[in-house]
């Protein structure tokens, strides 16, 4: 028979036993309590900054410069792949464009390019933006090329009133792609049967996996001779009577800078200095380029380094039943 040790001691003679662990217990989840408010209240505060960064940087992104003393040549750099979200985007560059035209101090604006192209849409909203604001502010828009200026990014150059370039510098490329893979014959050879359920018989012609009728193979064609048509119209209208038209000319070949001045691609040859100091006559180069700064850079971090480290922590916070 095992008697019960008096005054509540347990087993090995400590008295109180149950009660210390009621306290050990209640004081540890009291604590795991406290570090869950603590980590709570930190990432509220962290969004909070990172909310009213954002908002301040939404508000200062792509304001002009203010250091306009005097006659200045406005530049906006279009760099890369032309297409949504990049910095060579209709957003980006036309809120650039804007600003510059509308400084009182600019006296021209400059397209640096250096772009192997990109998407028509955007390409065709920053032609048209660029004419509408020549014809508002009766300021000259000078194009000049850099490495490349080629596809859509030659269709926002001819916007520009004249167009310099370098003897090694490649122009053209006026046409029209859409481009894919097809894997069906290497599927047969797997034997691995593609299942793809559409509702509309034409709704699945671009994937990669099935087939491509005749009927389909020629909708995109008339789609992009459509656009191939509207780029040539677009150069045409940029370019008048400059152009010495070729059958080769709206091919899609591209050319250097001296064989584009020759074919009236291109007027001449000259770099950003020259066009401000001898063209504009206003050495001092000022840049519109819209770009993330250091803020918008250290923002973005900041938040994707707030979201891993808000998984981690929730991770590591016990649950409290």
């Amino acid at each position: 028979m095992i008697e019960t040790p008096p005054n509540g001691a347990g087993p090995s003679g400590v008295p109180g036993w149950e009660r210390a662990t009621l306290e050990k217990l209640a004081f540890s989840a009291l604590r795991e309590q406290i570090v869950a408010r603590r980590w709570k209240i930190f990432f509220r505060l962290s969004w909070l900054a990172f909310f009213i960064a954002l908002m301040w940087l939404a508000l200062s992104r792509g304001t002009p410069p203010t250091s306009t003393n005097g006659p200045h040549t406005a530049v906006i750099e279009i760099k890369g792949e032309i297409g949504a979200g990049t910095d060579a985007s209709a957003e980006s560059v036309n809120a650039a464009l804007r600003a510059a035209f509308k400084d009182r101090g600019s006296r021209a604006i400059v397209l640096l390019m250096n772009s192997p192209g990109g998407s028509p849409v955007q390409a065709g909203m920053m032609n048209d933006e660029i004419l509408r604001l020549k014809a508002l502010y009766k300021k000259p828009v000078y194009a000049v090329v850099e490495e490349t200026c080629a596809s859509a990014a030659y269709y926002v150059a001819v916007a520009a009133d004249r167009i310099y370039v370098d003897k090694a510098s490649i122009v053209g490329s006026i046409g029209v792609l859409m481009d894919g893979f097809g894997f069906t014959g290497l599927m047969e050879k797997l034997g691995i049967e593609r299942r793809l359920l559409t509702a509309g018989e034409n709704k699945g012609f671009l994937d990669p996996f099935s087939a491509q009728s005749d009927k389909q193979r020629a909708f995109a064609q008339v789609m992009l001779d459509q656009i191939h048509q509207q780029f040539i119209s677009v150069v045409k209208a940029g370019r008048g009577k400059r152009l010495k038209e070729t059958p080769e000319m709206f091919s899609g070949l591209f050319w250097s800078g001296q064989q584009a001045i020759g074919l009236g691609l291109a007027d001449q040859f000259g770099n950003l200095d020259y066009v401000a100091r001898e063209v504009v006559k206003a050495e001092e180069i000022i840049d519109y380029t819209r770009r993330d700064n250091v803020a918008e850079r250290l923002a973005k971090k900041f938040g994707a380094a707030m979201g891993e480290g808000a998984v981690k922590a929730l991770k590591a916070i016990p649950a409290i039943h």
